[in-house]
Parts: C-alpha cells; sequence; structure tokens
C-alpha cells in the first residue's frame, strides 16, 4: 500500500467519523427541536429581572436603525430593560441616527455611548465591557448591529435562564435575513440551519453542551463580573465565554423559540473575511483551552474541547489531503489503488452530507424543498470547498498576528441596503405544523 493509499483511507475514515458524529448531532438536534416545539418555549417565573440590552456597533448607519426598532418593540416589561448602543469610534453617519432614535422614542431606555479612537476601536469584546460599565441589569443580552428579534425573543430566552439556576446562559435561534440576496447567501442560510442551528441542538440534547453565539443570548451579570468581562484579546469572544462558564459549572441552554433575523455577507469577498475571524477566534479559544481535554476535572467541558479540536484539525487536514490526491490524480502524479472501494465510499459520503442536511431542513418552514436539496449537492463541491481556504487562512493570520503582536480591532462585515423588492421569509421560529 503507497503513500497515497494511506492518506486516501485516512481522509476517508476522517470524512466518515465526523460525517456520522454530525449525522448523530442533527437526530439529536431534531429529536431536541421537535420536543421543544410541543410548548411556546415560555416558563413561568414569579417576576421578570431587570435586562441591559447591548449593541455594539461600529459603522453600522446602514442597519442600526431596523435593529433598534425590533429592540424597541420587544415584548418584556418595558421598565424592566434598558438598552445600550456603543456607537464604538464610527466614522460614518451613527452618531445622528442613533440620537434621532433616542429622541424619537423618549418612553424606552436608550443609552448611547459615542467612543473614539482612544477609548474604543479595539473590537466587540471592548465594547460590550464598556457598556457593562453603565449596564444597570441582573441579566445581560447581546444582540449584533445587524440583528431584528421577533418581539418574544427576549422574554423566552430570560424566563429560561431565571428558571434553572445552574444555567449561566441560554441562546437563541438566527436565521438569514437576507437570504434570497444572491447564491452564497442561500447557501450561508442552508449552512447556519445545518451546521450551527440544529448542532446546537443535538450537543445540548445529549451532553448539555451549547456555545454562545455573538448574538441573540442572554447571560447572568454576576457571571460576567466573576470573570472580570469579556477577553479583549478574543476575536470569537462567544465561544471564548462560554468554555469560562464551562469551567464556573455552568452550562448553556438552546432554545428554538427564540428567534433573531440577521444581515449575511453577500460577496464572497466579505464572507471569506468573516469567516477566517472566526476560524481565528475559534483557534484562540482552542489553544487556550486545550489543555482541559486531558483533565478529568474538566467534565463535560473536555467534550466541546475535543469536538473544536476534531473539526479544526482532524477534519482540515483529511479535507487537504482529500483534495490533493483528486487534483494530483486529475493531473497525472498521484495514483489510487483502493479502485472501486474508495469511489463507494465517496459516494455514499456524499449522500450522507445531503440526508444530515436534509433532516434539519425538515424542521423549518418552507427550507424543506427540492431547491434547497440541490443547493446542498451544488455547496458540497463549491461552498464547503472554501473551508479549507478560510481555516488555512485563519492559521496564517493567526500565526503573523501573534508574531507583531498586532494589536485586536473591528474587523466587522460589510453591511448592505436591503432592497424592498427582495422576496422575504416569513418570520416564524416554529417548526411545521
Amino acid at each position: 500500500m503507497s503513500i497515497v493509499d494511506v492518506l486516501a483511507l485516512y481522509s476517508i475514515f476522517a470524512i466518515w467519523g465526523l460525517m456520522f458524529l454530525n449525522i448523530m448531532l442533527s437526530i439529536g438536534g431534531f429529536l431536541y427541536i421537535m420536543r421543544m416545539y410541543r410548548t411556546d418555549g415560555h416558563k413561568a417565573i414569579p417576576e421578570y429581572p431587570m435586562v441591559t440590552v447591548m449593541v455594539p456597533a461600529h459603522n453600522e448607519s446602514i442597519v442600526i436603525q431596523k435593529t433598534m426598532e425590533a429592540l424597541i418593540k420587544l415584548d418584556y416589561p418595558r421598565d424592566k430593560y434598558e438598552i445600550i448602543v456603543v456607537n464604538d469610534n464610527s466614522t460614518d453617519n451613527s452618531s445622528e441616527v442613533l440620537k434621532q432614535i433616542q429622541h424619537d422614542n423618549p418612553e424606552s431606555r436608550i443609552i448611547v455611548i459615542n467612543t473614539d479612537n482612544i477609548v474604543g476601536g479595539k473590537g466587540k469584546s471592548n465594547a460590550l465591557n464598556i457598556a457593562l460599565s453603565v449596564a444597570s441589569g441582573t441579566v445581560i443580552a447581546i444582540y449584533d448591529a445587524d440583528n431584528t428579534p421577533e418581539r418574544q425573543a427576549l422574554k423566552i430566552l430570560v424566563e429560561n435562564l431565571m428558571s434553572d439556576d445552574k444555567l449561566g446562559a441560554v441562546i437563541g435561534k438566527f436565521r438569514t435575513r437576507n437570504k434570497y440576496a444572491s447564491l452564497l447567501t442561500r447557501f450561508v442560510n442552508i449552512e447556519t440551519l445545518a451546521y450551527q442551528c440544529m448542532n446546537q441542538a443535538g450537543r445540548f440534547f445529549f451532553f448539555k453542551l451549547c456555545t454562545i453565539p455573538g448574538t441573540n443570548y442572554v447571560i447572568r451579570r454576576e457571571l460576567i463580573d466573576q470573570m472580570g468581562g469579556w477577553d479583549v484579546n478574543a476575536l470569537a469572544e462567544d465561544t471564548e465565554i462560554s468554555f469560562r462558564l464551562y469551567r464556573m459549572g455552568y452550562y448553556i441552554k438552546f432554545i428554538p423559540h427564540a428567534v433573531t433575523w440577521e444581515q449575511e455577507p453577500q460577496i464572497l469577498k466579505q464572507w471569506f473575511k468573516q469567516r477566517t475571524r472566526w476560524v481565528k477566534g475559534n483557534l484562540y479559544v482552542l489553544k487556550s483551552n486545550f489543555k482541559y481535554a486531558f483533565d478529568p476535572e474538566a467534565g463535560r467541558m473536555r467534550l466541546d474541547v475535543i469536538y473544536y479540536a476534531l473539526v479544526y484539525l482532524l477534519m482540515f487536514t483529511s479535507l487537504v489531503f482529500s483534495d490533493l490526491i483528486f487534483v494530483m490524480g486529475i493531473l497525472g502524479f498521484w495514483y489510487v489503488t483502493l479502485g472501486g472501494f474508495s469511489s463507494l465510499l465517496w459516494e455514499m459520503a456524499i449522500l450522507l452530507f445531503v440526508l444530515n442536511v436534509a433532516i434539519t431542513l425538515s424542521v423549518e418552514k418552507n427550507e424543506f424543498n427540492f431547491s434547497n436539496l440541490l443547493l446542498t449537492f451544488v455547496m458540497l463541491f463549491t461552498y464547503a470547498k472554501l473551508w479549507v481556504l478560510v481555516v488555512l487562512n485563519g492559521m496564517i493570520q493567526g500565526v503573523q498576528d501573534r508574531l507583531f503582536n498586532k494589536e485586536v480591532i473591528w474587523d466587522k462585515t460589510e453591511r448592505f441596503e436591503e432592497a424592498g423588492g427582495k422576496r422575504k421569509e416569513k418570520k416564524t421560529g416554529n417548526t411545521k405544523q
């Protein structure tokens, strides 16, 4: 057996193993979501706590108006929540837009903090710490500046958090608001449902593990204070704070009823930049927490450390080897002697990938259709291949940042005006009835 055959077998079994893991998570997620949708997501609590909704914003004038409108209309006791927007070293007209919103909504508790390049401009974590310093809520809610949460989202999140003392945070589901804007956003919509929302549900179903996303979540203020705030060196501040919650003995719950809609990148350049930032952030968290994979006292947290290691080490290397073997084989330099056995396994892996996505789409209104199943085939050979380049770029940039001691700054996703003529999705977090 040649070295090429060994690499081919490694790639096949690594990819098959990870595909099987994702299928199991999807099945668990499906069972969890179907069970949850037998309820309305609400929990009875004796009293609603004071909530501070934080919105970190840097040059967000295009989307901030729609976001603020949604936050002001949240179905939560008006005297029990405040909105703090950190307009962080923006160079657009965000300050004027926010000032007008304050003027037009005097009955709402809206605090706008405008920072300069001395205090601010150092990224999302720093902006959140600035907001925390003036927050009065015992519960903190985070929404990105491009988010439009549904009216019940905050109430459902808070009710679930306060109903269980073991919960450190509760997260909701996020959907793609502009999914019909381009082929890329349609791919992102499928990816978000299959490998973020459903994956979260499956991990919670089996292991009581969830990773906080960057938006649409609530967390106990006292825990953030104990942590000393958000890590300003973490690009993936959401993942980083999740691991600290695990180490403190708390768990994180996923509630699919609490839905927010967000704008995703519409062009490849912005998508690539965004995903590179995510990879750099997650690798930072993996490096910081890898030691806990071998610590018996780390409990369930070890499973998440191992999961991230599998994704960024095993999956990455197996895809690199498989693609390299394919390209070199086409050029006539390398040959795999496994023959039909290898081809059969690859074909079955493709079907498994589509099955995994189909399980996810089946629980979402207007998503389980022939068009999306066809897109799933297409994205496997196009969109999914870009992930390898993103991880490679993230690794290279991470090493460069470390060597040159690069300071964390805002590296935000470019926003787009949303044309009124675009096809719109009915906003609902419910499954098929």
